[in-house]
């Protein structure tokens, strides 16, 4: 098929696109690199032997997105394209609401008008919130406790809406949980800009010496060693999640719901400990207070996707710290050869 991916250049979607290359889809990547680098996809294509069509294209640029449709024609779009951060989207609220809830209407409106009605959609276990008991299905009610967890929310119920509006939308919702890790290849892997938002980057840019120590937020929660737990999945079956989703909708009409995640939990002591082992050193880190909204357990029941999809992730949390690990050791500023992005 001939798959659209918006925000293809950064980590899911750049790996997502070696996915669908390997499986013989023609891609077209939409993004306007704003968080993401031109230099993943050339690894991409040198990585599969395969070429990708690029266009620079924001999601807030309707009319440019239209052109898009009418040029690619595409099947079926993969919808990655967002701001991702937690804490700057308590900052800059309206930026965020802008970007991923205008952005993603924008990109259905374009849709609708070439005919492409089937699209795989990036969410989040941030829908969830607080929820009273573990583990987190799909069944659950939604309640965000961010600004960035509410805009996946609010893209969530307008692609309710759009598929009980008119039974041709093929949609797949995906709740991500932790992704980490980076292609066996260690040629691309995660590359934010600033300081890391997330646990696992933040710890590989320790052990690389961008930062001088992890923070620790809380150890006096009711877990295993006190600090939070938290569902991590391998990016590489984040990826397949994608395509059996991808393959899944082209035959089933409507819209379909998928947690992605292991169904196991690791505390934060318990991840560092790993990636120690993996980098073959130990890592400073310090404990810090809590941070607001936090909670002290979450992980997937990652069943409906197994038995819909015939999906489960393999990668075990070991394989996720050494792929992310070989990654940065031999990308120490990420994409930029010379220079640190902060």
């Amino acid at each position: 098929m001939k798959i659209l991916v918006t925000g293809g250049a950064g980590y899911i979607g750049s790996h997502t696109v070696l996915e669908l290359l390997n499986a013989g889809h023609e891609v077209t990547v939409m993004d306007n690199l704003s968080n993401s680098s031109m230099e993943s996809l050339a690894r991409v294509e040198e990585l599969t032997g395969k070429t990708v069509e690029f266009r620079k294209v924001d999601l807030l640029d309707l009319p440019e997105m239209k052109q898009l449709f009418n040029l690619v024609k595409p099947d079926a779009v993969i919808h990655f394209a967002g701001l991702k951060a937690v804490g700057e989207s308590a900052e800059k609220p309206l930026w965020y609401y802008q970007t991923n809830v205008t952005g993603t209407l924008n990109l259905l409106y374009a849709m609708e008008e070439a005919g492409c009605t089937s699209i795989v959609f990036s969410s989040s276990a941030t829908v969830y919130g607080e929820p009273e008991s573990m583990p987190l299905t799909e069944k659950i009610n939604m309640d965000a406790q961010s600004c960035y967890g509410r805009t996946k929310e609010h893209i969530e119920d307008m692609l309710v809406d759009l598929a009980a509006s008119d039974p041709k939308w093929n949609i797949a919702l995906l709740r991500y949980f932790n992704p980490v890790g980076a292609h066996e290849s260690g040629r691309i892997g995660e590359d934010p800009a600033g300081i890391p938002n997330n646990l696992v980057p933040f710890i590989a840019q320790v052990a690389v010496g961008r930062r001088e120590h992890l923070n620790i937020f809380g150890n006096d929660y009711p877990t295993v060693d006190g600090t939070g737990v938290r569902d991590y999945i391998h990016v590489s079956d984040l990826a397949d999640g994608h395509l059996k989703a991808l393959d899944y909708i082209t035959s089933h009409q409507g819209l379909h719901t998928w947690n992605l995640g292991t169904g196991n939990g690791y505390s934060v002591l318990e991840v560092l400990h790993a990636f120690e082992k993996a980098a073959g050193k130990e890592l400073p880190y310090k404990m810090v207070d809590r941070r607001p909204g936090d909670v002290a357990v979450s992980y997937a029941d990652p069943s409906a996707a197994l038995s819909d999809l015939g999906w489960s992730a393999h990668r075990d949390i070991e394989t996720m710290v050494r792929d992310h690990w070989n990654w940065q050791k031999n990308n120490p500023n990420g994409y930029e050869a010379s220079s640190i992005h902060d």
